[in-house]
């Protein structure tokens, strides 16, 4: 979409009022505004949370808009001039410069009508004033008949989450997938020559990596991304064209083809027209599975969150394998204390995310019939979920994960780890190698001491068998 010389400018808004009115009648609303009437109702309806839509929201609304006015061009059904008008002012909308005049709470009617028809206000009056009218008008550009020509709140809402959600999940997030998942990849090589003790159950297993154990990391967001495509693939889909309930009434058969041609083109990925619009608009599982995704990932961060501080805690009375780097003082009465507070943050961020997946789940099996009626907040949940992991695994990997070092307590603890013996099984068998592993408990003393005493291995084949090397890979 061409870019708005004014884009980031702000609108003071003045004391004075003037007179707008819709379908209901007359309401006062500030004189210096560009929404209407149907706006101001709203915005006095709905005095919930002061918590709005999304940047990315009103991007991918100001982007429908403009290319709906074109594709209306396109078909002869809406005049050039006029089109060209509201072209204008739907790309100023999607570039931020008018995002003051988006003024509605998330909490309001479920279809997001308000909100689009804020949309279809700010838009005309915006677009009747590239054209020389006063600010506030509904002539020649009308909100209904022009702007929103071939389009219901029921169909280009869902369409604006998706496209929205497509946009956050392709610029921001799988990047900083990648991000984290090649910081990982290399830190396991940093540290696969270090050998520690595993744990399965937080007791002592057979020993491991820690290269191992951070490539079991760089895996989870390797898998979480696969998984997000997934979800792309069906984000793709938008509802446009469906209208009121899904039947198309009062739009042309080519319009939503022609949108997301557009839309294709200004965002660089594809979308295309749903090919179950009964679905689309009576449902958003698209937007449950795609939130699905994010809450796996999000598991995946609260698993090498803990993981982290654990491995890191101490540094005396810990585990205290590895070092975190130290990026703020950790206490304000004890002095020289150093927490893991970029993991801490990472793990909220995730119960976050997965709080947010709860009320998205919530939300998808709000549909009644031909229409879902909690799509506000399944677009606000959607978007804050992507806005946050994105910049969580670019946090966790620039200020915690390339910053982490080994130390010497894991290697130390190897030698006297009693799951060791596990190699000895298939030598002396079951029975007797725990027989090995419950002396060595009961006397502090380590399996090749016991062993040596309680077999006939020599040291040479007890220094082959408890190689703790071999015992990370497969042996026969």
């Amino acid at each position: 979409m061409p870019a708005y010389a004014g884009q980031g400018t702000t609108h003071t808004v003045p004391s004075d009022t003037r007179i707008a009115r819709d379908s209901l009648g007359e309401m006062q609303v500030p004189a210096d505004v560009h929404y209407g009437a149907s706006t101001m109702r709203a915005s006095l309806n709905f005095p919930i949370s002061g918590i709005r839509f999304s940047r990315r929201f009103i991007q991918a609304l100001g982007q429908i808009k403009g290319a709906a006015a074109e594709a209306n061009a396109g078909l002869g059904l809406l005049d050039r001039e006029l089109a060209t008008a509201i072209g204008q002012a739907a790309s100023e909308v999607a570039h931020g410069a008018l995002d003051d005049q988006f003024v509605l709470d998330i909490f309001q009617t479920g279809s997001g009508t308000s909100t689009n028809t804020n949309a279809n206000e700010v838009i005309a009056s915006r677009a009747n004033e590239i054209l020389g009218h006063a600010r506030g008008l509904t002539n020649p550009v009308h909100p209904n008949d022009h702007v929103n020509m071939g389009q219901s709140s029921n169909d280009v809402i869902p369409s604006a989450m998706h496209l929205a959600a497509l946009s956050a999940i392709h610029e921001d997030l799988l990047p900083a997938i990648h991000h984290i998942e090649n910081a990982l990849k290399a830190k396991a090589d940093e540290l696969m020559p270090v050998i520690k003790t595993g744990r399965t159950h937080l007791q002592d297993a057979t020993p491991i990596r820690l290269g191992q154990e951070f490539l079991g990391y760089a895996s989870q967001f390797e898998l979480g991304r696969e998984r997000l495509r997934g979800a792309i693939d069906e984000l793709r889909a938008i509802a446009l064209g469906g209208t009121a309930v899904g039947t198309g009434i009062n739009t042309h058969p080519e319009f939503s083809s022609s949108v997301c041609e557009l839309l294709s083109e200004w965002n660089g990925f594809a979308v295309s027209e749903s090919g179950h619009h009964f679905q689309a608009q009576g449902t958003i599982d698209g937007v449950v599975a795609a939130s699905g995704a994010l809450k796996t990932i999000a598991v995946s961060v609260t698993k090498i969150a803990n993981d982290i501080r654990w491995l890191g805690s101490g540094p005396r009375a810990g585990l205290g394998e590895i070092e975190l780097p130290a990026v703020q003082p950790g206490s304000s009465i004890m002095p020289g204390k150093i927490n893991p507070v970029i993991a801490e943050s990472a793990a909220m961020v995730a119960a976050q995310v997965i709080g947010n997946d709860t009320t998205i789940t919530i939300a998808g099996a709000s549909g009644n019939f031909e229409l879902n009626v909690m799509l506000p907040v399944a677009a606000y949940n959607l978007l804050q979920s992507i806005e946050l992991l994105s910049k969580t695994c670019v946090n966790l990997t620039d200020r915690c994960i390339v910053g982490i070092k080994a130390t010497s307590q894991g290697p130390d603890m190897v030698e006297r780890g009693l799951m060791i013996g596990t190699a000895l099984a298939p030598v002396i068998g079951y029975d007797a190698a725990a027989a090995i592993a419950k002396e060595a408990s009961a006397t502090g003393r380590t399996i090749r001491e016991v062993a040596r005493e309680q077999t006939d291995l020599t040291d040479a084949q007890l220094d082959e068998i408890l190689d703790p090397l071999q015992m990370t890979e497969p042996t026969a």
